[in-house]
């Protein structure tokens, strides 16, 4: 099975909101590895406006289709959710998502900071129609709260979801929590606090599919920096694979979430597929 790559054209074209111009240089800064026997690229299409509504309150979707934004939000959960049911079924081993406009601030009725349409609750809305029973394991590490994401699964006890950011909440019988982590860390005390934190809880849980969402806004020189060097997200990445290999046969995806800083981006995300695909 492949490493699949979902990626749209229209990503590397635009100044997108707080994340700004990060992807300019994608896909052809990946070409090391999108030539790999193990990768393919699929050019998604846009989610249907069917799991949007029922997601998502109408007023925030219409609003949605009004703005400059709205085909790369569109684009980008077409993505999230055909990247999730590949996995799911095993028609791939893995996946990487790119993602702009869309993401964990996006609730039922409201959406902002640069996400204006939820990632994860259109795919796995989508894999719970399908697929009776159903559990997912979704692990934030992006610098902020995914209050959107939490919104939209509190009270779904299939899902899991573990936000690493500045609160403290064990919630809905355990499925729902928030990890304090703090302002300034070393790359090993992050990776230390996941492996403590969210490790454990999925054991137990026994998702069928982790989804993680990788902000590398954490990163010592990004918007939200809580001190942390580069390779820490492709160790961290690393580490989840290994764990998704574990306890549910491999399926993995992840999903790019916040960060501004092209660098970076054009750093971590070309060696995240290599982890994905070869390791």
């Amino acid at each position: 099975m492949k490493t699949g790559v979902f990626f749209h054209e229209i990503f590397s074209q635009k100044f997108w909101p707080v994340m700004g111009h990060k992807f300019k240089n994608f896909p052809k800064i990946m070409d090391k590895f999108l030539g790999l026997p193990e990768v393919v690229l699929i050019e998604p299409q846009k989610v249907s406006n069917l799991l949007l509504y029922q997601v998502h309150e109408a007023q925030l979707v219409e609003g949605l289709f009004r703005q400059d934004y709205a085909q790369g939000a569109l684009f980008s959960v077409g993505g999230c959710v055909e990247a999730a049911e590949k996995v799911y079924r095993g028609e791939l081993k893995n996946a990487l998502v790119f993602n702009v406009a869309a993401g964990h601030h996006a609730g039922y009725f409201n959406a902002w900071g640069g996400t204006y349409i939820s990632s994860t609750g259109p795919a796995l809305a989508n894999l719970q129609q399908k697929h009776e029973g159903v559990r997912a394991a979704i692990i934030d590490t992006d610098s902020h709260h995914g209050d959107g994401t939490r919104e939209i699964f509190l009270g779904d006890r299939q899902v899991l979801h573990v936000c690493f950011c500045d609160l403290d909440v064990v919630e809905d019988l355990g499925t729902k929590v928030d990890v304090r982590v703090g302002n300034i860390m070393s790359d090993e005390e992050y990776l230390e606090k996941v492996r403590s934190e969210f490790f454990p809880r999925a054991r137990t849980f026994g998702p069928d599919i982790i989804i993680h969402l990788l902000g590398h806004d954490t990163h010592k020189d990004d918007y939200g920096s809580r001190g942390l060097g580069r390779d820490l997200f492709v160790d961290l990445v690393r580490e989840l694979k290994k764990l998704a290999e574990e306890i549910c046969s491999g399926k993995l995806v992840v999903i790019t979430m916040g960060g501004s800083n092209r660098e970076v981006s054009e750093y971590i995300h070309p060696r995240v597929l290599d982890v994905l695909a070869r390791e």
